[in-house]
């Protein structure tokens, strides 16, 4: 199954159809791309038996992120191996995990106004949890998920290491820093959810290339360790961590300027393209 927040409304997708929630199923459930998450498991079951290509054309309809208001958003740091090295620092024992302020969460096809001339990419995995997890055990995470997005966790290098103490959170979360999309794609339509290619490019120049197997700490993990924590509600968002191949970590660092383009894909579920603009 794929959804999409086309116009700001719920879409069942195949393709280039998009068929509308809210009207297919006379009302019962809402065109609220986040409302639906509460209802996660009656939801699939009724999309289970809706013909969505009795949808229309998609075209030219704007699409906003596939979890516009989620009640928390997690974020992890230095997930794969190769990152980790290419920052000099030891891989994690345990996930480093921040958040990215609700206000930063994008769309997949929008502008970012570069807040400053240290703004950097880190392609990632996105997941959207399907029901309240609450000290959920590693084999059973994947039943707590609704979906996976592509997403970029864009950071302002300068914000982010300001002292005395780092500024993860705020570094990450100027308007546009948390673009998601195209579509939120069920678990079950990967062969393997475990082993997803992504990666990202600038003005057509490959930067970054990974899998999600080479996560240090997998999806089903992240869930266990967070929720051993904090309450997961439906909803809500978790930005799995980036392969090498940022900018900062270059020699010469390179960072993104007006007028270029990140093109940000995972395997499976698509592409996000942001246009980069002066303040």
């Amino acid at each position: 199954m794929r959804t999409a927040n086309i116009d700001g409304r719920l879409a069942l997708v195949q393709g280039s159809v998009a068929l509308d929630v809210e009207r297919a199923s006379g009302g019962r459930f809402g065109a609220d791309p986040q409302a639906v998450f509460d209802r996660w498991d009656e939801f699939r079951e009724w999309a289970a038996g809706v013909d969505v290509t009795a949808g229309a054309e998609i075209g030219a309809a704007c699409r906003g992120a596939v979890a516009p208001a989620p009640r928390q958003v997690f974020a992890i740091g230095l997930n794969y191996a190769d990152h980790a090295a290419e920052g000099n620092v030891e891989p994690p024992k345990s996930p480093p995990t921040f958040t990215k302020f609700l206000s930063s969460l994008a769309g997949p096809y929008e502008e970012v106004v570069l807040p400053a001339e240290t703004v950097d990419w880190e392609v990632e995995l996105v997941a959207v949890i399907g029901k309240t997890a609450i000290q959920v055990a590693r084999e059973d995470a994947w039943d707590y998920v609704a979906g996976l997005t592509v997403g970029q966790d864009l950071s302002e290098r300068r914000l982010q290491t300001v002292g005395p103490a780092p500024q993860f959170s705020l570094g990450k979360s100027f308007p546009g820093f948390g673009p998601m999309g195209p579509e939120l794609v069920s678990v079950d339509e990967f062969s393997d959810p475990d082993d997803l290619e992504l990666g990202c490019s600038v003005n057509g120049v490959l930067m970054q290339k990974g899998r999600t197997s080479g996560m240090i700490f997998s999806v089903p993990e992240l869930i266990a360790r967070i929720s051993a924590v904090c309450t997961l509600y439906p909803g809500d968002v978790i930005f799995t961590g980036t392969p090498g191949g940022v900018g900062a970590a270059r020699d010469p660092r390179v960072f993104l300027k007006p007028g270029d383009e990140l093109v940000s894909y995972v395997e499976g579920i698509g592409t996000i393209r942001q246009r980069m603009v002066a303040s």
